[in-house]
């Protein structure tokens, strides 16, 4: 009988919970090795946020922005600046504030309140 607790498909002899598996065809078994501790910390994440491991995961990365969405991100402020608050902002600005922000993330500059 199709969709049955008999007829689930078992992984490793492992009894499902549900009797029946619906799997989206966009998602993707994949298996990462990472220690133990880092497997406990998110899944208590995942748990403090109300969900699974595997969502956290996806949610978590689909937040984090590729080097060419950052460049692009840095761009559209960049002409922002220029546009509307400081027509003389230059390359220079940026990468004075790109050296700024590093020293404060390396606790070379200011401090942590």
């Amino acid at each position: 009988m199709k969709g049955t607790r008999d007829s689930a498909p078992r992984l490793s002899g492992v009894e499902p919970k549900l009797g029946i598996h619906l799997y989206s065809a966009a998602m993707a078994d994949t298996t990462i090795k990472i220690s133990e501790s880092t497997r406990d910390r998110l899944r208590t994440l995942a748990e403090e946020r109300g969900l699974s491991t595997r969502a956290y995961v996806e949610r978590v990365v689909a937040a984090a922005p590729t080097e060419a969405e950052r460049a692009e991100r840095t761009a559209r402020g960049i002409a922002y600046v220029q546009a509307n608050l400081r027509a003389d902002f230059t390359e220079a600005d940026v990468r004075e504030a790109q050296e700024w922000r590093a020293a404060i993330a390396s606790r070379q500059l200011g401090e942590r309140r």
